[in-house]
């Protein structure tokens, strides 16, 4: 019969259908995405604290009153003895280099002298040049400067600071013997050393 038939092929399709559908491989469940991972916090330590530059200390106007700018009455008189001991350096005839002898004298008492003298900063000492009697003024007071200068030199290489080393220059002024001869004009030609003076 038709019916029949037309039924048949309904039922075939459907079958088919049916199995197809039972074919299919279940999909499978997505997992849900993961949430992003996130670091772990880390508690940083805080950075060393630094110590602090040690300034140099200031010298406070306190401190500075306190520190003498000149020598007391008995390291005066010190200073008075060292430079009698030094006592004179002496130079040949018009010249202004310093002889052996020279240096002798001025190197005797000299490093406990500069030992004083450098913890007074406002303290001189003065070096005096000399000549004799021949020559004209002119000519003398600049071998006379010359010559202090020249121990002014040698006393700064012994460490006495410089700018507490003065000079002055007589030529041939105050002579220490007048008498017109070697013996006499030898004494002349010479370098004196003297201490400031205070009025205390």
């Amino acid at each position: 019969m038709k019916i029949s038939r037309e039924l048949a092929w309904v039922v075939a399709v459907t079958a088919s259908l049916v199995a197809a559908g039972c074919s299919k491989k279940v999909a499978k469940a997505v997992p849900p995405t993961p949430a992003p991972a996130v670091a772990p916090v880390v508690a940083q330590s805080a950075p060393p604290a630094q110590t602090p530059t040690r300034q140099p200390a200031r010298q406070t106007p306190e401190a500075a009153a306190e520190t003498p700018r000149y020598p007391d009455a008995a390291t005066r008189a010190r200073i008075d003895e060292l430079l009698a001991r030094i006592q004179d350096a002496y130079f040949d005839y018009d010249r202004h280099n310093l002889r052996p002898d020279a240096m002798h004298t001025l190197e005797a008492d000299s490093k406990e002298l500069r030992d004083i003298i450098v913890q007074y900063p406002a303290y001189k000492l003065t070096i005096e040049g000399y000549c004799d009697e021949r020559g004209s003024a002119e000519y003398n007071l600049a071998l006379g400067d010359a010559r202090a200068e020249a121990a002014k030199k040698y006393l700064a290489g012994v460490g006495i600071p410089a700018d507490q080393l003065k000079l002055v220059s007589y030529g041939k002024e105050h002579q220490v013997c007048d008498q017109h001869n070697e013996a006499c004009w030898q004494r002349n030609r010479r370098i004196h050393i003297v201490a400031m003076a205070l009025n205390n």
